[in-house]
């Protein structure tokens, strides 16, 4: 399952067409909602303050190259308290392992 806004990218034919030919569900969340969507949002604050605002791109193979070092290190380096402090790469390994049940997750605020 994907949760969106319903901004045109993401009700668009094309990504409806995608999804159904891979088995994902999309949910979009209620227009002028943005709690709705909490998880992202905050990330979304997360990204801005501690690499966009931070940097001044000369071109795009040097925004890909800052932004690649700031996912690796947010996806693989950092520890998340919602992950009992493992790093989300970590978290996906032992998932994919069966370390961790799959629990429903309401991701609603």
């Amino acid at each position: 399952t994907i949760r969106t806004d319903q901004g045109p990218e993401f009700t668009c034919r094309a990504l409806d067409q995608w999804a159904f030919e891979h088995g994902v569900e999309l949910r979009l969340i209620q227009p002028g909602k943005p709690t709705q969507n909490g998880f992202i949002e905050s990330f979304n604050g997360r990204f801005r303050d501690e690499c966009l605002n931070e940097h001044w791109f000369s071109d795009i193979l040097h925004a890909r190259e800052i932004i690649n070092d700031w996912r690796q290190d947010y996806n693989e380096c950092r520890p998340h308290s919602s992950l009992n402090y493992l790093t989300p790469a970590e978290f996906a390994a032992g998932w994919r392992n069966g370390k961790y049940e799959e629990k429903p997750t309401d991701i609603t605020n």
